[in-house]
């Protein structure tokens, strides 16, 4: 997450960021490299493994079912994550994933694996 506080006029400003690993891969894409630059902490590099792992179980969660409506998407995408919060990314991801389809459904939409 990244975090912007400060004043635009008399305007307080306090925005806050999400952002995924494509997200910072794509805007370290866009900086000069320079040797000064440190090298990415291992910690940091396990957490982007593990979300990768998570990334790929969404997608196969979804190909393995064919299609599911959101509202169980969603609860299958919670309990793989661990967390509402988690859950909730994981679909978006999903929802602008090329691979999946989205139909609207009576009750809610539909997401369908199109691979």
């Amino acid at each position: 997450m990244l975090r912007i506080k400060g004043r635009i006029g008399e305007w307080p400003v306090d925005l806050s960021v999400e952002m995924d690993q494509e997200d910072w891969a794509q805007l370290a894409a866009l900086l000069p490299r320079d040797s000064a630059i440190a090298p990415v902490p291992e910690p940091v590099a396990a957490v982007a493994k593990a979300q990768d792992g998570l990334w790929q179980a969404a997608q196969d969660l979804l190909q393995r079912a064919g299609s599911l409506d959101g509202p169980q998407l969603l609860t299958e995408l919670t309990a793989l994550a661990g967390s509402a919060a988690a859950g909730k990314r994981l679909l978006v991801r999903l929802r602008h994933c090329s691979q999946v389809q989205i139909e609207s459904g009576a009750e809610a939409p539909l997401y369908r694996w199109v691979g």
